[in-house]
């Protein structure tokens, strides 16, 4: 594939936008001034149950922020893989930070208003309100639990403001101001489901938390064992505020199960892998949240994560030089940081992609940059390339197959250079021409309901 430059791409890409322009998008009435700072709002969790997880994407928000206003910027471009990178990339680079040429966004410094939304869902509402309504921001950026997304959600429709959810969940979201920059079931549940069925045996068991989370992820689970060769032999959904697990080990114990495939999440959650370890459940384990995540393997004593496999979007571990890179300069800004997640990942690189459609579309004008974003663009992540597919608002994803063993190392098994988000396009999602606004499950797929 011949190679598109940067700079090739960016001269060429006014044409492009006015082609878009063609689609017949409505242009949506946000703030009118364009030489005050850009103004970026944030709700991630940086207190309550899900902190472990919100404040490593508030950290890697500010550190994409900082480069922005530096004048630098993740590589982009409008074509998919093609290079002979090592790590399946566009280019061959090591580090995919390069010089924008433009201090900030159009020449405009990048505000973070970023109030904390305590990890409940009424402050979630209450705090999306503010930053559309009285802060006027320009975009809006934040959640890690479902649960919250879709309280944020209504709000963001009735405000017709533009949402991205930066954070592996269980799919399914249609919506024409939300885009998604996270891994869903097809790109995680899938391969998991995949490598683990035909490693350690056909006999599932779920367990999971009790909210939209776990109950859909599931319910994919529950519809791909049959087209698998699986077999779900008993679940349970588990209230976030339990902390105690000997039930739910001794049940497992029960079912015989040959691996168990774990939904269950959040701090109170985490407690039931040194439970089970203590109690000598020894069960292979599958999952789409643990290990990249909530870190797992190195907040616990080995060997209670051993035996975990998770398909992946991003590693700390990831030995490529551009994620190398990419730790370096994470940890040059924040050396306290406990781990570098998954979702860290997802923050860093949807603050970049925003900032690239602002600067292709020349404006922070919200209509312009959503038909940017729905003209076909991507961007070379730490983890390697993605592309955000125009109509389902989700992102190709570089997946890995991460496996960790008795003392907590990890070895990545196997690799997918690029998975798309293809299960509601198959339902006929198409946001481009057809704007939504709601959640599929997988009751809404005549192929899978038959298996639920």
């Amino acid at each position: 594939m011949p190679r598109t430059t940067r700079r090739q791409f960016l001269a060429g890409s006014a044409a492009g936008i006015a082609a878009v322009g063609a689609l017949g998008f409505p242009a949506i009435k946000v703030r009118a001034a364009e030489n005050g700072p850009v103004k970026f709002g944030l709700l991630e969790d940086q207190s309550g149950n899900f902190a472990l997880f919100g404040l490593p994407k508030l950290h890697a928000t500010q550190l994409a922020i900082k480069e922005i206003n530096d004048g630098f910027t993740l590589l982009s471009g409008p074509t998919g893989p093609g290079g002979t990178g090592k790590d399946g990339a566009y280019s061959e680079l090591a580090d995919t930070l390069v010089e924008s040429g433009d201090k900030g966004i159009n020449g405009r410094q990048v505000e973070l208003i970023s109030p904390d939304p305590q990890s409940e869902p009424r402050m979630y509402q209450q705090l999306t309100k503010r930053l559309g309504l009285e802060d006027e921001v320009d975009v809006i950026m934040g959640a890690f639990a479902s649960a919250n997304r879709e309280a944020m959600r209504p709000v963001i429709d009735q405000m017709k403001k533009m949402y991205w959810y930066n954070n592996q969940y269980e799919g399914g979201v249609a919506d024409k101001y939300t885009f998604c920059t996270g891994a869903v079931a097809e790109q995680q549940i899938i391969p998991a489901m995949q490598y683990c069925i035909s490693k350690f045996g056909k006999r599932i068991y779920i367990p999971a938390a009790d909210y939209n989370f776990g109950q859909l992820s599931a319910m994919w689970t529950r519809a791909m064992a049959p087209l698998l060769g699986g077999e779900v032999v008993g679940q349970e959904f588990i209230p976030l505020s339990v902390t105690d697990f000997t039930s739910t080990i001794a049940r497992i114990e029960q079912a015989k199960a040959d691996w168990l495939m774990m939904y269950i999440t959040g701090q109170n959650h985490a407690n039931f892998y040194p439970q089970a370890n203590a109690a000598g459940l020894k069960r292979p384990m599958g999952s789409s949240i643990n290990l990249a995540q909530g870190y797992e393997h190195k907040r616990f004593a080995a060997p209670a994560l051993a035996g975990m496999n998770v398909a992946v979007s991003y590693m700390e571990e990831i030995p490529t030089p551009r994620n190398q890179a990419f730790v370096k300069r994470f940890r040059a800004m924040f050396p306290d940081e406990p781990y570098i997640q998954q979702e860290a990942h997802s923050a860093y690189v949807a603050t970049h992609l925003y900032a690239v459609a602002c600067r292709l579309a020349k404006t922070t004008e919200q209509g312009a940059v959503m038909e940017v974003l729905e003209s076909g663009i991507g961007i070379e992540a730490p983890a390697g390339w993605m592309f955000m597919d125009p109509a389902t608002h989700h992102m190709s994803q570089h997946i890995r197959m991460a496996s960790c063993d008795e003392s907590h190392n990890i070895t990545f098994v196997q690799e997918w250079p690029s998975i798309e988000p293809w299960w509601t396009r198959r339902l006929g999602v198409n946001l481009v021409k057809n704007p939504e606004f709601k959640q599929y499950t997988p009751a809404d797929d005549p192929a899978f309901k038959q298996f639920i």
